[in-house]
């Protein structure tokens, strides 16, 4: 129950705050990470349905288009929370569409082959000349 804060950094552009503790009564050490709260953000999908924004599925999303491929977990973490520093500042209702734009710009910059993973599983690609066009 008792802790001491041993140090304490931000990370992620000041959005997130790094604690190394340690416990007061066995002294085991371990780390905490304290995240700027932010409005909760609503995604108008494809359908028109809403739903609750779920950083976890976003990256399941992330982490598949780069299967296979050398990505930081630090980047991947700091490209989640740059698209969700843009949208919280705005509405807190954004289309599924919006988010997957933002999402591609950014995988177009730092690898190809994730990028055209991405978009093949939202774009929904059934052959190779779809990948082609999407390329092209």
């Amino acid at each position: 129950m008792d802790t001491k804060v041993i140090d304490s950094r931000s990370i992620e552009w000041w959005q997130t705050i790094k604690r190394r503790r340690e416990c007061e009564f066995c002294n085991n050490r371990f780390t905490t990470f304290e995240r700027r709260w932010t409005t909760e953000l609503i995604v108008i999908k494809k359908d028109g349905t809403k739903e609750m924004y779920d950083r976890q599925k976003l990256k399941k999303a992330l982490l598949l288009s780069f299967a296979k491929r050398d990505i930081n977990k630090d980047d991947l973490e700091s490209l989640l929370n740059s698209l969700e520093t843009q949208r919280s500042g705005e509405w807190n209702e954004v289309s599924s569409t919006q988010i997957w734009n933002d999402i591609v710009n950014a995988l177009k910059k730092i690898d190809a082959v994730a990028y055209v993973r991405f978009a093949s599983v939202y774009k929904s690609f059934n052959n190779l000349e779809d990948f082609k066009k999407f390329i092209d």
